[in-house]
């Protein structure tokens, strides 16, 4: 064999080499983005704010159940509720049921009359604004109405909306 030849027939090894090195840098760099995005670090389907909003109708729907494990179920194990007509901050689910528990026997009915919602990311959501509640007094059945400043911070756990932050406070003018 000559030396040209030999040249020749090195140049084509490496290259083969060249060309198999990079397929399988190609081919591994593929299979590790399938893989990432295959699995749990998978970013959310990011819910739309008309979603998050609609959050509050289950949960005024779980008010007229009268029933305060079902509304209190809608929180998260470690939520912290701070309620409009309690001065006590409430931090776990049987708090969170002393206090629906109280505030049902009032018969509220919610409605949203200003909401603003800020989608996080597809695992978070805030929604924040102004509700009103027409109480029933369980004594003489006289309502009133009372008007509130919220703020609902929600999380996705396990494929559920659940609320993790709840604040409502009485307007300080009405």
């Amino acid at each position: 064999m000559t030396h040209t030849a030999r040249e020749a027939r090195t140049r084509k090894t490496r290259i083969r080499a060249a060309v198999v090195t990079a397929t399988a840098l190609v081919t591994a760099a593929t299979v590790s983005v399938g893989v990432s995005q295959a699995g749990s670090d998978k970013p959310a389907h990011k819910p739309t704010k008309a979603q998050i909003a609609a959050l509050f109708n289950t949960w005024n729907a779980a008010l007229q159940t009268g029933d305060p494990e079902k509304v209190a179920g809608l929180y998260a194990k470690d939520a912290v509720l701070l309620p409009t007509v309690s001065n006590k901050i409430r931090t776990d689910h049987a708090q969170i049921v002393d206090y629906f528990e109280h505030f049902l026997q009032n018969k509220p009915v919610g409605k949203k009359k200003t909401t603003i919602v800020n989608v996080l990311d597809g695992n978070s959501a805030i929604d924040t604004g102004i509700y009103q509640f027409t109480l029933t007094d369980p004594k003489t059945g006289a309502k009133r109405v009372v008007e509130a400043r919220y703020t609902y911070e929600y999380e996705k756990r396990g494929g559920t909306w659940l609320i993790v932050n709840h604040h409502s406070s009485a307007m300080p003018e009405g």
